[in-house]
């Protein structure tokens, strides 16, 4: 996977977190640069952790499906794909709640919007990709793009969040039907 393909993966995985900064920025009274930082950090260190896991996870267990790996990678990345797409037309009322940047509020989200990492990074197990470059590249992007959800959902309310969504499930089946192209032929 050159790195290309890994940026436009990290963007592909940061569209749940950019959706929820937004919601975030939508409903703090004054977000700003201190408190999108705090969201981005805690998006952007649970998106770089959680393909590290499903890496080790997917090494441990990789000599027993080495034959099928391309079929996992596919079928994890469209499934994910589709989940955001489908997420992408949820009422706006059902995706944004209040938000705060304590603990108790941020690390579920964090941890929600990082699974699709954790089964990503199953795939980047497969496809023997550097694990360390693509957890730090994962992790910047989805902290800038979190930091920048904050900021434009305070500005620019309700408008960009579905699409982002939309736009980064594409994005994961694209990358799925790929890998799985480049592996049958």
């Amino acid at each position: 996977m050159n790195f290309l393909e890994l940026l436009v993966l990290a963007v592909g995985l940061s569209m749940d977190a950019f959706a929820v900064a937004a919601c975030a920025g939508l409903t703090m009274p004054r977000a700003t640069v201190k408190k999108a930082a705090v969201v981005g950090l805690y998006f952007g260190v649970f998106q770089a952790v959680m393909p590290l896991i499903g890496f080790w996870v997917a090494t441990v267990f990789a000599d027993k499906i080495i034959y099928f790996d391309h079929w996992i990678a596919f079928g994890l990345l469209c499934f994910l794909g589709v989940k955001m797409i489908i997420g992408s037309f949820r009422k706006e009322k059902d995706r944004c709640e209040e938000c705060s940047i304590k603990p108790q509020k941020m690390l579920p989200l964090a941890v929600a919007t990082s699974i699709d990492a954790l089964a990503v990074g199953v795939s980047l197990a497969f496809l023997r990709a550097n694990i360390a470059q693509a957890a730090i590249t994962i992790g910047i992007v989805t902290f800038a793009l979190s930091v920048l959800g904050v900021k434009l959902g305070s500005i620019f309310g309700t408008r960009f969040k579905s699409k982002a969504e939309l736009a980064g499930g594409i994005i994961l089946i694209l990358i799925g039907c790929k890998i799985l192209i480049e592996h049958l032929l």
